[in-house]
């Protein structure tokens, strides 16, 4: 089969995308071998690419951080003045009686208009005015531990937590017992949450959610590194069991009063989506029934917390998933900006206000995935989006009237960007196959691109295998499904290989892309250097191929997906240099449950698998993803029947090893503990690996360690 790579939308041929030198008459002598310390996060000798960090935009100024000081670029000539340094900076906080910075990474310029700098020191905030040379810092916050800090930059209020409690400038809002949380992500940080506290346009007001979980059930998590083991228990709502209940409280930081919205019982809801009218007279949110299947937009008083009206209502049969805010138009405060896969693929959507029409702003088989920001003076909208293919990340600008869309970059890669104050520039920071970073100041409108930086390839002087990509079609016989296959570098056409699958297969993520080494990760590439072939496939189920493709699944998560990876096993048998008898298949969390039920439900097939901390049974799994994806216990029993592994314990034949953490408080230990039971159950052999320590991944100096397991098991079952 031809191996392909997408390019500007059209089909090119592609038959070894290279990393750089990796033909044997062109490896220089001096190349060495890559090891796990090269390729792994948390490796001694871990190669990434040249980044550069803390970029940010002050006003229309791109401001670069350096070891020394704060450097300002001009986007339009790339002419760059310091503003000052962390000498200058440091000499300030200590005659105010701060501690001194490490480094300048970290601080922020969100006014425009001052020469202030927002520095977040341990404990502590604290304005530097560097034409002054002044600091001024804080001294309300509490010597207890303390976090979700969120900033008021209109009038400088501080909103964060201690605790389950929320506190505005060093006074105390909350005063609740344990099991109510206040200030912090709800809702298990799903639809797109991520914080708990939400400033009105002019700092006065502070919206905040309020959960009360004391109604769910607690799960027993054990710390080891006491000299008796101690009990820490989550709040764990399993699907189908109760769950938590929330409020979204407003509080006036003049009067020191805290008004709650008057949504109703908030039994089986999820409120999520905040925002503001840019008067600060409306609060907005999206409400969610416990079934995800009816969304309401929400308009709220914040003088009296009453609903002001539902603006719209979004329903689908299967479910509807709301993940991102209204925007209000910067030109128009009557026009909204909402983002809907109600045609199938998430698009911008248009809405008046006073009239409630809404018109597509965007259309098309492509996916908007993240809107930057606006031009007002243009009247542009600026999103990134694959409109350009799947693999695909590009920026565009649409204009709010007449609805042209302009590509911004140059069409290749995956792109990552800020937006200036005034839309008129990007920080556009992008990787393509072959380029692992570029970082480029590019004007919306006429102008030149400033190149700020072109990394070298970090693997310029190791030994590096080959890779191709291509198309297959999945188990429904229509639809194109993405791979990448990675050769090792002395690859040997006459050889026969064995093949390791890696693979994740859920929602909202994607292995195949346009970015550097097409999303290959360091294991994929030691592996493939091992003298495997690695082959990874984004089944139907998996992001940014719109919303028929993702639901596919829906009700039974784990089959379909399973029948998708079962063609890309056929697709290797195929090949003359694949040992079709050695096939072994790798992954985690969803990927976990797919290498689970790969060696189950096809177990002549797949001889080998490593499964990180898997769903083994959905109805083990919290509320809000899993009943998205598979309905109730209560209502889809076959479906979780279906689903659930330790029904197929008995089929286990290929060698499967286990890996799980103990503390792992997104997919609980309960999943493998539970199948363990069932193999022994059922006369089976699985082998288990626990992480002490760890939560749902392996990070740190550990990381290393964990692959070299995982390495361990495959070079001893199948190579």
């Amino acid at each position: 089969m031809m191996k392909k790579l997408f390019m500007q939308g059209a089909v090119v041929a592609l038959t070894a995308l290279t990393t750089t030198l990796i033909t044997p008459d062109m490896m220089a002598q001096e190349k060495r071998m890559p090891t796990l310390e090269d390729l792994i996060p948390g490796g001694e000798s871990y190669r990434y690419a040249e980044n550069i960090y803390g970029l940010q935009w002050w006003g229309d100024r791109c401001i670069r951080p350096t070891e020394d000081g704060l450097t300002a670029i001009n986007p339009s000539n790339g002419h760059s003045t310091t503003l000052f340094t962390l000498k200058q900076v440091n000499e300030a906080l200590q005659a105010a009686g701060l501690k001194p910075l490490q480094h300048l990474y970290s601080l922020s310029l969100p006014w425009a208009d001052q020469t202030v700098a927002l520095l977040p020191l341990p404990q502590r905030y604290a304005l530097y005015n560097w034409a002054t040379g002044e600091v001024k810092g804080r001294d309300d916050l509490p010597k207890e531990p303390a976090g979700n800090f969120d900033y008021d930059t209109k009038q400088h209020h501080l909103a964060y937590t201690v605790a389950n409690n929320l506190y505005v400038d060093g006074r105390r809002i909350t005063n609740e017992p344990e099991g109510i949380v206040c200030g912090q992500s709800v809702h298990r940080n799903e639809f797109g949450i991520s914080k708990g506290t939400f400033w009105s346009p002019d700092g006065s007001l502070l919206a905040f959610y309020r959960m009360d979980e004391r109604m769910v059930t607690e799960y027993p998590l054990v710390n080891i590194t006491a000299r008796v083991g101690e009990v820490n228990s989550i709040r764990y709502p399993m699907a189908g069991m109760t769950s938590h209940q929330v409020q979204v409280g407003l509080y006036n930081p003049t009067t020191q009063q805290t008004l709650y919205l008057q949504t109703g019982d908030p039994t089986d809801r999820y409120f999520t989506n905040i925002s503001w009218s840019p008067d600060a007279k409306s609060l907005y949110l999206i409400e969610l029934n416990r079934d995800q299947n009816h969304a309401k937009l929400c308009q709220y008083d914040v003088a009296t917390g009453q609903l002001t009206q539902v603006l719209l209502e979004e329903s689908h049969p299967k479910y509807v998933e709301p993940s991102t805010p209204i925007l209000f138009l910067p030109w128009d405060a009557n026009l909204i900006l909402y983002q809907s896969q109600r045609s199938g693929y998430n698009h911008l959507w248009l809405m008046n206000l006073q009239t409630k029409a809404l018109t597509p702003l965007t259309s098309g088989e492509w996916m908007v995935q993240e809107v930057l920001g606006f031009n007002p003076r243009t009247k542009e909208v600026i999103f990134s989006a694959t409109k350009e293919s799947p693999l695909k990340s590009n920026i565009y600008k649409v204009h709010a009237r007449s609805g042209k869309i302009t590509r911004l970059d140059q069409g290749e890669g995956v792109h990552r960007s800020q937006l200036s104050a005034s839309g008129s520039y990007l920080i556009d920071s992008y990787s393509t196959p072959t380029e692992p970073r570029i970082i480029q100041l590019i004007p919306t409108g006429k102008g030149k691109v400033q190149t700020l930086l072109t990394a070298a390839n970090p693997y310029a002087d190791l030994v590096m295998p080959t890779i191709e990509t291509g198309t297959i079609k999945s188990a429904d016989g229509t639809t194109d499904l993405y791979y990448r296959l990675v050769k090792p570098a002395d690859f040997d056409p006459a050889k026969r290989y064995p093949a390791v699958i890696y693979v994740y297969g859920g929602p909202h993520a994607q292995l195949v892309t346009d970015g550097w080494l097409t999303g290959a990760r360091g294991w994929d590439l030691y592996m493939a250097n091992r003298g495997y072939i690695v082959f990874s496939l984004d089944n139907r189920g998996s992001a940014n191929r719109g919303l028929e493709f993702e639901n596919a699944t829906f009700r039974h998560l784990g089959v379909e997906e399973c029948k998708d990876q079962v063609k890309g096993a056929e697709f290797l048998q195929s090949l003359p240099y694949v040992d079709g008898n050695r096939i072994g298949v790798h992954g985690w969390s969803f990927g976990g449950h797919m290498t689970t039920a790969l060696l189950l439900r096809y177990p002549d097939l797949f001889k080998v698998g490593v499964a990180g901390g898997p769903v083994i049974d959905w109805s083990y799994y919290e509320v809000m993803y899993g009943e998205r994806y598979m309905d109730t216990p209560q209502s889809n029993p076959d479906g979780y029947a279906e689903s659930n592994l330790n029904r197929l314990a008995g089929a286990l034949k290929g060698h499967l090893l286990i890996i799980h953490d103990d503390h792992d408080d997104t997919c609980v230990p309960q999943h493998t503990l539970s199948f363990m039971k069932a193999c022994i159950d059922a006369r089976t052999y699985p082998d288990l690996f626990i992480y002490p320590g760890h939560k749902h991944n392996v990070i740190g100096r550990d990381r290393v360690h964990l692959h070299e397991k995982i390495t361990r098991y495959f070079d001893d079952y199948l190579k």
